[in-house]
């Protein structure tokens, strides 16, 4: 596997900032590791109110959490990040956004686009409760879809990642991975990722807390008898 992992070109697709850390941050730092390239496309760096927010009346400075993702991005050593929007009023308002726009931006439009980098695995965001969330993997999900490779190549590898939210989904939409990475040897590195995420740090029984992160990955870890793990569902493999 890792012989596999280092010819690959990762493109994660994350709708806001930490969640490339909870679905990524171990398969992130193996690919690179291992000699593989890594980009990552956000889409909403925006903030609202936060519940556990260690700001004045929960509102955390415009450029918080834009920081916290480069300074992130930097940790994890990934070749190249885009943010595609900025403004708080996108954030949690990507359902909003007419889903051919977002297409597009992941297709041709965006700096890291499928068009341009050409990546081999796609990882974009499984659906939850969240409307970004099921916004951007709409969107990827159909940027991803198959064409004739005379008209246009197509990512070989299409990966949905896990969140610690799968818990509250409905049942048609739960979350039943397939597709596993060890990370027991980078399993340190994810839970510092988060932790780099300050503004969105949560109390230790929130199941977004750095402390719920690590037991879920040390249980899909068990899921395939290793220290931690990331799972994946997997929608396409072309060997």
């Amino acid at each position: 596997m890792d012989s596999f992992l280092r010819k690959q070109r990762l493109l994660v697709i994350t709708p806001h900032a930490d969640d490339e850390v909870f679905g990524c941050a171990g398969t992130i730092a193996k690919v690179k590791d291992l000699g593989g390239k890594v980009y990552v496309m956000l889409f909403s760096v925006g903030d609202l109110k936060q519940y556990y927010a260690k700001a004045k009346d929960g509102i955390i400075k415009e450029t918080t959490r834009e920081k916290e993702f480069t300074s992130t991005m930097e940790f994890l050593k990934v070749d190249g990040y885009e943010i595609i929007f900025k403004d708080a009023y996108k954030h949690l308002r990507l359902d909003s956004v007419p889903r051919r726009d977002l297409i597009a931006v992941i297709e041709e439009k965006g700096r890291l686009s499928l068009g341009k980098i050409k990546p081999t695995i796609v990882a974009i965001p499984s659906i939850s409760y969240n409307q970004d969330h099921e916004a951007v993997f709409r969107a990827g999900f159909t940027a991803c879809r198959p064409h004739l490779p005379s008209v246009r190549p197509f990512p070989r590898i299409v990966l949905a990642y896990d969140s610690p939210t799968h818990f509250w989904n409905v049942e048609r939409e739960k979350f039943h991975p397939n597709f596993y990475v060890d990370i027991s040897k980078y399993f340190k590195i994810k839970l510092k990722a988060l932790k780099m995420h300050k503004s969105q740090a949560k109390p230790r029984l929130h199941h977004l807390s750095v402390e719920n992160l690590a037991d879920v990955s040390r249980s899909r870890g068990r899921e395939v008898s290793v220290e931690a793990a990331e799972a994946f569902m997997c929608y396409r493999f072309v060997v």
